[in-house]
């Protein structure tokens, strides 16, 4: 995994562990691997990826079982939220940068939508 050294590691963990989520890599239910087994994965320190863990409980996105481990939420709202936050977060920042391009509402939505097209033909 390469990381942005503008934010710090353990959110940029969350973000990738809920995008696991909401795309149904980790599905609704999953056990999520161990913090061991993630800290290999992504090459970083096993508190980093406790630490995100922890946040991605308290987002409502995994649940802890004391002695089995943890475990993607099955509540499916949850998830849909989080992947429409996640949608919100990348739709903002396309409408920032196009404006600051100088594009128009409808220059952006065509190409959005070309864009859209283009990636369902592949």
């Amino acid at each position: 995994m390469q990381f942005d050294s503008s934010k710090p590691i353990w959110q940029q963990l969350i973000d990738e562990f809920a995008r696991r989520i909401v795309t149904g890599v980790w599905p609704a239910g999953a056990k999520i691997p161990s913090v061991r087994e993630l800290a290999a994965e992504v090459g970083v320190n096993p508190n980093t990826v406790q630490k995100s863990l922890v946040e991605l409980e308290r987002l409502g996105l995994a649940e802890s079982e004391r002695t089995a481990g943890r475990y993607v939420t099955n509540d499916q709202k949850k998830i849909d939220e989080a992947r429409n936050e996640a949608a919100r977060r990348f739709a903002l920042e396309y409408t920032t940068k196009a404006q600051g391009l100088g594009l128009s509402h409808a220059q952006a939505m065509e190409l959005l939508r070309a864009l859209w097209a283009e990636s369902e033909d592949q």
